[in-house]
């Protein structure tokens, strides 16, 4: 019997240590290969671990809430799998098989393929969050991972709640078999993931609640009839994730103390250097935004489009990338012994979610059509607020929006992204009296405000740059150029 002790690997460049958020197992739980063990919070996002190894969980080192060096041994596996398939309290039994709606008796894989944690296999969980374990790599298809299944009663249709199969005319009353199932289905609710008649991973119900949409409602377009990120984004809309449905209670207690760590730390840091190191210049200007809401329309009216999020977002981080191409010093860094301007875009969207505000960016923005854009943007903002961003993903950032429209704000003086030399905050766009050929008619109108490191961008720099992007805003047709 081997035992492996697992540590705390570096999930990012230069991570120093890690916070236990929840673990995903428990001791005499059977793990697999590339499945999701832990998720860690580090000083930059949560992140989910995947296992390197095969064999049963014997110890649990480090209680949720702890934080940990990297290379702290977190977990213990026993991995001589032949002599733990009998002595494991966790050994799969008839339970799987009820799970994946197949009746007693019938011709489906061993048991031992089946997941014991949740009702995602291992495999499958791996491929969706994009786990991949620092300095053991993904599995890729390996037969280890077992994946048998290939239609809706396999293991995707694990996701659904099991219905039991409709009884002939000529059935017998269920004998033993039947009461064993029954059990088997009245113990389920202990399982961790809701039983709902529908098909949807566990990250896609997540989604659905924090967007206030009703999966029951929802039309699914996934290869076996499942609900995807799309489907539940039609949905929605985008301000009900910002916006609080009910006012809490009053808490009992008088005061409540947050330890200062994880993400919210590292946004401390951040902030602090970017104030006080980088001077920062602030401006602002009003546009005239009706062009850009009528584009919008079209472009959602384009079958070029179908199943694309589109929002004032979208221009104006073309708009961005347009005005960087003809001001590149705002797409610069400063290092006290040069100024490093960068013939890339990699476009920051500074996002709210739960944990705090993140930045992650869109690699090489500037190489991308309106549609990969759009998309890239509806993937990005998703990842963010499911909690989801991995560290390579705000890293090497060049500029960055702040989208304080969504919360209703007119401007405001964002602090840059510290790296970089220019954020630019798009205010919310509603309809104001604006003068047109000399008659005030009701119009869209938004304000653009933006921050410039002084260092390296000088007033008439920050101003041209500033008037190029209001001009897209206010005549997108001008991208055509």
């Amino acid at each position: 019997m081997s035992e492996i002790r697992f540590p705390l690997p570096d999930v990012g460049e230069g991570l120093t240590e890690a916070e236990i958020v929840q673990w995903r197992v428990a001791p005499g739980d059977r793990i697999s290969l590339d499945q999701v063990f832990v998720e860690i919070e580090t000083a930059k996002s949560l992140v989910e671990l995947p296992s390197a190894f095969e064999g049963v969980v014997s110890e649990l080192l480090v209680e949720e809430g702890s934080t940990v060096d990297v290379g702290t041994p977190i977990l213990v596996i026993q991995t001589d799998a032949a002599g733990l398939a009998s002595d494991s309290p966790a050994a799969p039994t008839a339970a799987p098989v009820v799970d994946s709606g197949v009746t007693a008796g019938s011709a489906e894989p061993a048991a031992e393929s089946l997941p014991i944690y949740g009702t995602v296999p291992a495999a499958d969980a791996a491929e969706a969050s994009g786990a991949v374990l620092v300095g053991h790599g993904s599995s890729g298809p390996a037969a280890t991972r077992r994946r048998r299944h290939a239609t809706p009663d396999g293991a995707h249709g694990r996701l659904a709640a099991p219905t039991p199969p409709p009884a002939p005319a000529n059935a017998a009353p269920a004998g033993a078999a039947g009461a064993v199932a029954s059990a088997a289905v009245a113990a389920a609710p202990s399982r961790p993931t809701p039983r709902l008649p529908v098909i949807a991973k566990p990250p896609i119900r997540k989604l659905a609640k924090d967007l206030g949409v009703d999966l029951s409602r929802v039309a699914p377009t996934g290869p076996i009839g499942d609900i995807t990120r799309d489907d539940v984004i039609r949905e929605a809309s985008q301000a009900s994730v910002f916006r609080n449905i009910q006012t809490p209670e009053r808490p009992e207690a008088r005061e409540e103390r947050i330890p200062v760590k994880g993400v919210r730390k590292a946004i401390a840091s951040a902030m602090v250097q970017s104030a006080f190191q980088a001077p920062h210049v602030s401006v602002f200007v009003d546009v005239d935004a009706s062009r850009t809401m009528e584009y919008l329309k079209r472009l959602k009216a384009s079958p070029d489009y179908a199943g694309v999020r589109i929002s004032p977002l979208l221009i104006m981080a073309k708009a961005m990338i347009w005005a960087v191409r003809r001001n590149p010093t705002v797409n610069a860094q400063w290092t006290d012994t040069e100024i490093v301007v960068k013939n890339y875009v990699n476009l920051g969207i500074a996002a709210a979610t739960p944990r705090g505000l993140i930045v992650p960016n869109v690699k090489e923005a500037q190489a991308m059509t309106m549609v990969e854009l759009a998309t890239a943007l509806e993937q990005l903002t998703l990842t963010a607020r499911e909690g989801k961003t991995q560290p390579a993903e705000m890293q090497n950032g060049t500029i960055t929006i702040t989208n304080i429209g969504v919360f209703g704000m007119d401007t405001g003086t964002p602090i840059l992204n510290p790296g970089e030399v220019a954020i630019v905050a798009l205010g919310t766009i509603k309809q104001k009296p604006w003068v047109v050929d000399g008659e005030v008619r009701p119009r869209f109108v938004t304000t653009i405000g933006a921050s410039f490191d002084h260092r390296v961008v000088d007033g008439d720099v920050a101003s041209r740059f500033l008037a190029d992007v209001a001009s897209i805003i206010e005549e997108p047709a001008l991208l055509l150029e």
